[in-house]
């Protein structure tokens, strides 16, 4: 099976190969952007260096699948935060907040024509023209959710969840529109999945705001899609939620190391699971050995999809990368 076809399988729940290793959200490093000759700052602005450099992992490193979305500013920077860029060791970064919090906000007209959207449709688009149906395709996009906390601050945001509680629900049934035009449009663009990132982790809110707030738009929003469209990221603490993401009508969930894996996997019930690579201590601070001790753990706890459990440092070494595949496929072979 080519890489495609595996994690297509695998989703699918039918027959495969082996386990899949993919990336749902960033894996861009130093390493890659260097043996590329390209400049970080300059990949999430332009098509050609963002293709390039979310393939590098499937052509370098042992990776079935693509994704070229690097940071979590870009909605944000189409709808008109000022944005430092980052460079080869720093990730993009908001610098202020314009005030989107108003209840008149409304979605833009050209907003898939803006400058930072247009380029990452526009890379989609040359990944899948130049390797047709060799890899598998992840797109990104923020949720309402995270997109609350972005363009409002998410002090203000989660207070307002106490406190005006209506401006929330309106704010996040606005928040939506930008979540599923920008998925859409990359679906059209080529991708094969959609990463959705909505950061309602439980070290910021309660399984409870999560039934109050999001479940209600994370349900309205998969019924405009087909199933297996969308893999949902949410960082930190997500036991106590599995269940309810699940409920929601999610089918695939990137989860983080905070989470045991064999407890995520009895939680989910019929909901696949992709994980969840511890990255401080095994995949920056560690040793390719580390990394194969780990990986052989989740391996070993039924998940199908291993995956790295969040966007990467930009100093990871790529031997620690190419750990993961080598572990895997020699696992496969014993």
């Amino acid at each position: 099976m080519n890489s495609f076809e595996r994690v297509r399988a695998i989703i699918d729940g039918d027959d495969f190969d082996r386990p899949a290793v993919i990336a749902p959200v960033s894996i861009a490093t130093y390493e890659s952007c260097k043996a590329l000759g390209i400049d970080f700052a300059k990949a999430h602005q332009g098509p050609e260096a963002a293709a390039a450099l979310a393939v590098y992992p499937h052509l370098n490193l042992g990776f079935d699948s693509a994704m070229p979305y690097f940071s979590v500013v870009l909605e944000a920077a189409a709808l008109g935060e000022t944005i430092d860029w980052g460079s080869d060791l720093d990730m993009p970064a908001q610098k202020y907040l314009p005030g989107h919090y108003a209840k008149d906000f409304d979605m833009p007209g050209d907003f898939l024509d803006r400058a930072p959207i247009k380029a990452m449709l526009d890379a989609i688009k040359l990944i899948r023209k130049k390797h047709g149906s060799e890899v598998f395709i992840f797109g990104k996009v923020m949720g309402a959710w995270t997109l609350g906390l972005h363009l409002c601050g998410t002090e203000n945001f989660l207070i307002d969840t106490l406190i005006d509680k209506e401006r929330v629900h309106y704010l996040l049934g606005k928040y939506k529109q930008i979540t599923q035009v920008f998925a859409q449009a990359q679906l059209c663009a080529g991708a094969d999945m959609i990463t959705m990132a909505d950061h309602i982790t439980g070290d910021l809110a309660s399984r409870e705001t999560y039934v109050e707030f999001l479940q209600p738009i994370h349900r309205n929003l998969l019924k405009q899609f087909d199933k297996t469209t969308f893999v949902l990221h949410c960082c930190g603490k997500t036991l106590d939620r599995i269940p309810l993401f699940n409920e929601a009508g999610f089918d695939l969930f990137h989860f983080e190391s905070k989470n045991d894996a064999g407890k995520a996997i009895e939680l989910a019930g019929d909901m696949m699971l992709t994980g969840n690579i511890n990255i401080p201590d095994t995949l920056y601070a560690g040793a390719p050995d580390d990394v194969g001790q780990e990986v052989t753990q989740i391996l070993k706890s039924g998940i199908k999809l291993i995956s790295p459990e969040c966007a990467l440092p930009l100093q990871t070494r790529n031997e620690n990368l190419l750990a993961i595949s080598q572990t895997v496929i020699n696992r496969n072979h014993q």
